[in-house]
């Protein structure tokens, strides 16, 4: 496999090649679509950028093995891999971000204390953890539909607000949730007996490396703010303050939660300012990925939605459907589109208004055409390397190095995820 960015100048260049061939859009407005979306998730990207470097910042942290206490229970390279997608699983349907950097920081700490464990393999576990992400408590579409919106987001569900009740917590997607959590670190399990890859963490052959924190006798007063741990409680009473409000107000969490949790967490851990701001510069090195790649991401959320080429992929499945094989075509195109735009929310935006409609018009319920969608962006995901761009700079590995592994989970979860939303 070549390396991600390469995934995206490609997927970029085929998006631009089939607005003009599909949409007979012109190559110059393609262009002005590309262009005009390139920078338009900045914000978002910079939240990425947050996710990854305060993640790591933390797995550098001396407590990070003693946080992770049940690692020192396993002996055998079958049950890190059972314990690493076990609790990948349940940490990415709590929240998709958390999940992401805990399974990597359990695969690091698992590779480390099993060292004739399949790093490789270790790290494929904890990314097929991600399968479930859109089921769970941060999945975007099914908390856009419970929320009161106006305009366009409104009229997808025809003005009503659709519960977790009806989505997140029904035995539809709880059925598929269970179904996955308790057969993945199975089937990784097997693929671990008849794996001859024998890619291994470097860091676990290694003596981990000295900490780098000031150790300088403090004479200047600048110095001495630097290392003032007065200062830094302070900072930390200030995040725990505003965290435990935010919860007791009874809002849910979201991205920007995780990284305020990440970054309260480092802070805590290092205890001093300066240390904290030397391990975030070190990590900031691993975030060129995100950094490079999410604006052309952007840009092919552009070109998609306005020449109408999303649209028509979402379509070519709605028009040869009946009530019963909706939800499974609808499954498909989400997949399809994901190959293209690995963004729950830019599903919503691109998907819903073509296929909320449909859903209507053929009698299925919004909550059950909503989540055929949520479902299809996060099994494609196994095959979209945007989103393990982040466990994998943590983990120091290449996409190449996890894809086989994935594509069969992706296999798995197809079987399971066709015949629950087809039949439930």
């Amino acid at each position: 496999m070549p390396d991600s960015f390469v995934f995206a100048a490609i997927l970029t260049l085929l998006a631009l090649v089939l607005g003009v061939l599909i949409e007979h859009q012109s190559v110059a407005t393609m262009l002005n679509f590309w262009g005009d979306s390139f920078w338009s998730l900045l914000a978002f990207g910079m939240q990425m950028v947050l996710i990854l470097a305060t993640g790591y910042a933390l797995a550098e942290s001396k407590y990070v093995n003693r946080a992770l206490l049940l690692i020192k229970y396993i002996k055998t390279p079958g049950q890190g891999i059972i314990f690493t997608t076990f609790i990948s699983s349940i940490a990415c349907w709590l929240n998709w971000g958390f999940g992401l950097v805990v399974g990597a920081l359990i695969a690091r700490e698992v590779s480390k204390k099993v060292k004739e464990a399949n790093f490789a393999l270790l790290v494929a576990s904890a990314y097929t953890g991600f399968l479930v992400w859109h089921a769970g408590l941060s999945g975007s579409i099914p908390l856009i539909i419970a929320t009161h919106t106006t305009g366009l987001l409104s009229g997808l569900t025809q003005g009503k607000v659709i519960p977790l009740t009806e989505t997140i917590f029904s035995y539809e997607n709880y059925i598929p949730v269970l179904i996955l959590i308790g057969t993945l670190p199975i089937l990784n399990w097997l693929m671990n007996l008849k794996s001859t890859d024998n890619k291994i963490n470097k860091a676990a052959t290694e003596e981990d490396a000295p900490s780098q924190l000031r150790v300088s006798e403090v004479r200047t007063p600048a110095e001495k703010l630097e290392n003032s741990r007065i200062l830094s409680t302070l900072i930390v009473l200030m995040f725990a303050g505003y965290i435990i409000n935010y919860f007791l107000s009874g809002k849910s969490i979201n991205i920007n939660m995780v990284n305020m949790l990440f970054m309260g967490l480092g802070l805590l851990a290092y205890g001093r300012l300066i240390d904290y701001v030397d391990a975030l510069k070190r990590s900031i090195l691993v975030c060129s990925g995100v950094v490079l790649q999410f604006p052309f991401y952007a840009g092919i959320m552009g070109m998609l939605t306005h020449s109408g080429l999303a649209a028509s992929i979402s379509n070519l499945f709605v028009h040869i459907s009946t009530a019963k094989t909706f939800p499974l075509l609808t499954f498909y195109s989400s997949a399809l589109t994901n190959i293209f735009v690995p963004s729950g929310g830019g599903h919503w935006v691109i998907q819903g208004p073509y296929i909320m409609p449909a859903a209507h018009a053929l009698g299925v319920a919004p909550a059950k055409a909503a989540m055929a969608i949520a479902w299809g962006e996060a099994w494609a995901n196994m095959i979209q390397p945007f989103w393990a761009i982040p466990l994998l700079a943590i983990a120091g590995l290449k996409i190449r190095d996890i894809m086989g592994y994935c594509v069969v989970a992706l296999i798995w979860s197809g079987i399971v995820l066709s015949l629950c939303i087809y039949f439930l």
